[in-house]
């Protein structure tokens, strides 16, 4: 099985990710298309030049290897996304042949996550029109929805929550998923040192989220903006 994991940034992906690559069987990849985003964008994200250097910049190269045989003798590939990422310019043929899920977070929580990294967000660099527009195509193409998870639940009871979503994709479920050891991975992209201290510093899904954070007034109108499509992917989660 090959599972593409869709979120935005700041998303809670990243421990997913090592949640899943604590299972014996599971190999995964960490943002498949961050180089090939940044190559055609030339958009100016923190460490750019090394990460298209260290990474594949061709997203066709990387369409065929997403779809293609799973590493290690694996039998599952978990394959983390952005949603930014998938920009139009890009074939998204290759996501017939994986197990498309989504993976959402309150537009609130990820603004005020994302702006301690990167200065001045926009809507297009968090990700949820885009997020929304993938979960559409993927309906379209089968007829119902694909699994969504929500974040939020998997902090307040991650043990419930990826017991669900295993059962959602048709895999058993592992206690070894609710944990991992500290510090960097080797299958972390080379923009790990910027992005993940947080994670790095973690050794499982954190507590339960408190109150929606207070965010300065001018990320207010993008909270707004990004609200609608995390509230209509929610209608569908686990």
């Amino acid at each position: 099985m090959k599972i593409a994991m869709w979120s935005g940034p700041r998303n809670l992906s990243t421990a997913l990710m090592y949640s899943f690559a604590a299972r014996p069987d599971c190999a995964v990849w960490d943002e498949p298309f961050y180089a090939a985003y940044l190559a055609e964008t030339r958009i100016d994200h923190p460490m750019r030049d090394a990460i298209i250097a260290a990474h594949d910049a061709d997203p066709d190269s990387v369409a065929a290897a997403c779809a293609g045989v799973i590493p290690d003798g694996k039998s599952i590939y978990y394959q983390k996304h952005m949603t930014l990422h998938m920009i139009p310019a890009f074939d998204r043929g290759f996501m017939r042949a994986l197990t498309n899920v989504f993976l959402i977070r309150h537009p609130a929580r990820v603004v005020a996550s994302y702006s301690q990294k990167r200065e001045a967000p926009t809507l297009a660099d968090i990700g949820f029109v885009q997020q929304a527009e993938l979960f559409d195509e993927v309906a379209q193409w089968l007829g119902h929805p694909p699994p969504v998870i929500d974040s939020a639940d998997i902090r307040a009871n991650p043990r419930e929550s990826l017991g669900k979503l295993c059962t959602a994709l048709g895999i058993p479920f592992h206690d070894s998923m609710l944990s991992w050891p500290p510090g960097p991975k080797p299958y972390d992209g080379v923009w790990a040192p910027h992005w993940y201290n947080a994670v790095h510093a973690s050794t499982g899904f954190g507590e339960a989220e408190g109150p929606l954070p207070i965010l300065p007034a001018q990320y207010a109108p993008l909270v707004e903006q990004a609200l609608p499509h995390y509230q209509r992917l929610a209608r569908h989660k686990l």
